[in-house]
């Protein structure tokens, strides 16, 4: 059990069954009564966000949740395939579970996966990945003296708002939290 004054963020708990994450935690203090804990959470099966609020006295169960690392082959149409290094066997997850964190998991690679109860809920990204630009218009010379973007085609299929110097087969950092252009590299 976890007093509803330890739901800092990032804690997993189970509220009615379901696993929630908490993204942002409240406590009000009232002058002569209670306090009170307010918590904003991430639904892990459906990715949906709400506030809920307790008594600073109440108790909630524990999540037991845990991280594999499993390596990313490919997705079709309705599952993203993932295979485990130790075992080689070979796990589907439903697109809808990833939303649209599948998009900056690239072929062949090791990612996280929390799981709750052998069932997948979500990958975990690093805050920034690197991709490939395969596609974007020439900049045109003598706009560079103002912040002006162009739209450019990731490897990954993505579309992000990039400087005008970038060009094809630059490799760009991309923020996974924003989806937005965070600098060239090198």
């Amino acid at each position: 059990m976890i007093s509803a004054t330890d739901l800092k963020n990032g804690t997993t708990f189970l509220h009615y069954g379901k696993p929630y994450q908490v993204i942002k935690y409240t406590l009000i203090k009232m002058g002569r009564g209670g306090a009170i804990v307010k918590v904003n959470v991430r639904n892990l099966e459906s990715g949906s966000i709400k506030e809920i609020t307790y008594s600073s006295n109440n108790s909630v169960d524990e999540a037991n949740t845990f991280k594999k690392k499993l390596q990313y082959l490919y997705k079709d149409s309705m599952n993203a395939i993932f295979m485990d290094p130790g075992s080689f066997e070979q796990i589907e997850i439903p697109l809808k579970v990833l939303g649209d964190d599948i998009n900056y998991c690239k072929d062949g690679e090791s990612v996280d996966i929390l799981f709750w109860d052998q069932k997948a809920l979500s990958v975990v990204l690093s805050p920034k990945v690197n991709f490939k630009v395969v596609e974007t218009d020439p900049g045109i010379k003598g706009n560079t003296a103002s912040n002006i973007y162009k739209p450019a085609v990731l490897e990954n299929g993505l579309t992000v708002k990039v400087p005008l110097f970038i060009k094809v087969n630059d490799e760009v950092r991309v923020d996974t939290r924003t989806g937005n252009y965070v600098e060239r590299v090198k």
